[in-house]
């Protein structure tokens, strides 16, 4: 077996009676040697060296199913495991009373507008306030996807907020999973970008694989086998000063795709703190300057990215059904804001 096919199938296994699998990493290809303290700090967010450390002690890291000590260097292809003696808290779902902004609901599914700042689903450090915490609360019997998360076709990054789809059937789960596979669903980001783009459009290709130097980050590979093949159709709404406006068409759905196509094209998302944006990176030295886009960071404290516009074919009725959604506000104050310092300084 094969140690995709191992990652596929021991997912949330029990390793005994006692101990329960809480993370599982397989090291890619382009490992090198690496402390496996380290490499779970790359691999796990909001995990303490000092937590890590402890959890080798106490012999809760195996690597290749033998319990290792802090000093193992973790190797390309390594199977390396966390396990602790109670269930992972994502599986021990809570419903909570969280409001939920729902755009479109029938007997199959929900089209629902997600805020910035709202984590999608539980996991490390979010075991609380999620989307799903809210779904169960609302909805009785959603079914489980592959990860057993109900309800879920697909998702958006926490602090990028729009438009999600959400399956209330197994039919209509099975149904929308498929179209989400095949690339026949219709997805529309805009998202304000730094520096201004050589072409009014293009296209972004490149697999997006995990980053090789900080885990928590996704990269683009040009070349060979690394990462999985993800295509970016952009077109330029709005030039400012030293942002444009950007409208993105998603025809793959990779994790980070948008923001780490955008940082691989050199135009990082503004205000992107995971991906460079989060200072400023075109522009004046002028004081003036410099505290007129640090108000913008305070209006958009999150990377700039709305998912606007979403599109699929009804699981029953086959019906085409397209939605669409307002840019938030926070989002809208920070465009309005480079829109005027942009015709200001024209003016001058």
């Amino acid at each position: 077996m094969s140690a995709k096919e191992m990652n596929e199938n021991e997912e949330h296994i029990t390793v005994d009676d006692e101990l329960y699998e809480h993370f599982k990493f397989v090291a890619s290809e382009g490992q090198e040697p690496l402390r496996v303290d380290k490499f779970l700090m790359n691999f796990i967010e909001n995990a303490t060296r000092n937590k890590i450390q402890q959890a080798v002690k106490a012999g809760n890291v195996l690597v290749n199913d033998a319990v290792v000590k802090a000093n193992y260097k973790v190797k390309a292809q390594d199977i390396v495991r966390v396990v602790l003696a109670h269930p992972p808290h994502e599986n021990l779902l809570v419903a909570e009373n969280i409001p939920i902004d729902i755009i479109h609901e029938d007997e199959e599914v929900i089209v629902l507008n997600k805020p910035a700042g709202m984590v999608v689903h539980p996991g490390h450090g979010n075991y609380s306030g999620t989307l799903v915490n809210g779904l169960i609360y609302h909805f009785q019997g959603l079914p489980k996807n592959s990860n057993e998360r109900p309800g879920l076709v697909h998702r958006i990054d926490k602090d990028t907020s729009g438009l999600l789809v959400v399956a209330k059937t197994e039919y209509a789960m099975a149904n929308l999973a498929s179209q989400f596979f095949e690339r026949t669903t219709d997805r529309v980001y805009q998202a304000l970008v730094w520096g201004s783009l050589t072409e009014d459009q293009g296209t972004i290709t490149g697999n997006i694989g995990r980053s090789l130097k900080n885990r928590l980050q996704m990269d683009v590979f040009p070349e060979g086998d690394f990462g999985k093949h993800a295509v970016t159709h952009y077109r330029v709404l709005e030039r400012f000063s030293y942002v444009t406006l950007v409208e993105c068409k998603l025809e793959t759905g990779r994790t980070h795709q948008i923001r780490a196509h955008f940082k691989y094209l050199g135009h990082p998302l503004f205000n992107d703190e995971r991906y460079g944006g989060e200072r400023i990176l075109k522009g004046t030295t002028y004081t003036k300057y410099k505290q007129f886009v640090d108000n913008c960071f305070k209006i958009l404290p999150r990377q700039a990215l709305h998912a606007k516009t979403l599109g699929f074919e009804h699981p029953v009725s086959k019906e085409k059904l397209f939605f669409d959604s307002e840019i938030p506000e926070d989002m809208k104050q920070c465009i309005e804001k480079w829109r005027k310092y942009t015709v200001n300084q024209n003016e001058i």
